[in-house]
Formats: structure tokens, C-alpha cells, sequence
């Protein structure tokens, strides 16, 4: 585990956050799939990691043990444009949940953009998305808008999340 990826540690469940590398993509596919979010992929997700604008994190199992032998538990994706920070995808695997994996790793690519310069945060969620939107509130987002049959697979309308970014927010 290289110390120049780490982004931060929970000590609480030993799980580290770092950078996302190519070498963590096969796992980010399997979490992705597993959690029904847009299907990027391999691809994408590869192309997204050379951009400089793009903020790819993955929180880290202590063991391999602790997820039945695979080493990510969780994983965001986003991108700064301009002043603004979109917030492509984020997902836990189902035996890592509930352990605030999730608001960390948001929490982190937030500050990370913040210090990009980004002033603001949005993302699209699923309308029957409640705990995900549960989350977005406790972190400062507020519902701004819909999107109509945004979602794929099943067919579903987004919600539209932003949150301010900042020293004032």
C-alpha cells in the first residue's frame, strides 16, 4: 500500500481511502453492477482515471478477509468543471455498508474538489433511492430538480442534489 495514495484512514473499521487505480477497476465494475448504478464500466471508468480533473477514490478493506477476499469496499467517482464538482457514481459493497464508508468517501472527494477550487456539488440519484438520498441530505444536499427517465434499467426519474462547497457552506 503506497503512502502517497492514501488519502485517509478510518481507524474505527481500519479501512483506508486512497486514489483509485487501474489496478482496482475489475472490483469497482463487480461494486457498481452489485449496487444496480448506471453501468459505466471498465472502460469508462479507465478513461476517467486519466483525466486530471477527475477525483477516483476507493476505501480499502484492512483485510481481504473482512470482504471475502476482495480488497475494495467502496468507491467514488467524480469531476470538477469549471466551479462545480458532479458526482458521477459512489458505491459500497452490501457487506461494508453501514459503517459510514460511504459519507467518507463523499465526504473526502467534497473536500477535494473544494480545494480544486469547486464552489458547489451535484449529482443525480434515483427517485426510489431513499437511503442514498438520506445520506446526500445529511451531507448538505438539497433536491433542486428532476430528471425524467434519467435512469436505465429499470426505468426511473432522477433526483437533482447540490450542496454548496466552501469556507461559507
Amino acid at each position: 500500500m503506497s503512502s502517497a495514495g492514501l488519502i485517509a484512514e478510518l481507524t474505527h473499521a481500519g479501512f483506508l481511502i486512497e486514489r483509485m487505480s487501474e489496478h482496482d477497476l475489475l472490483e469497482v465494475v463487480e461494486i457498481e453492477e452489485a449496487c444496480g448504478l448506471s453501468q459505466w464500466g471498465w472502460d469508462a471508468y479507465r478513461a476517467e482515471l486519466e483525466r486530471p480533473e477527475a477525483i477516483m477514490l476507493v476505501a480499502r478493506a484492512p483485510r481481504p478477509e473482512v470482504l471475502n477476499g476482495r480488497g475494495v469496499a467502496g468507491y467514488v467517482a467524480a469531476r470538477l468543471g469549471a466551479d462545480e464538482v458532479h458526482v458521477n457514481n459512489i458505491g459500497v459493497r452490501a457487506e461494508a455498508r453501514r459503517l459510514g464508508l460511504g459519507g467518507v468517501l463523499l465526504g473526502l472527494a467534497l473536500d477535494l474538489a473544494a480545494r480544486g477550487g469547486a464552489r458547489g456539488a451535484v449529482l443525480e440519484v434515483r427517485a426510489g433511492n431513499l437511503p442514498a438520498q438520506a445520506l446526500y441530505r445529511r451531507l448538505g444536499f438539497a433536491v433542486v430538480g428532476e430528471r425524467r427517465r434519467y435512469y436505465r434499467e429499470p426505468a426511473e426519474d432522477a433526483l437533482v442534489m447540490t450542496r454548496p462547497l466552501g469556507p461559507s457552506a
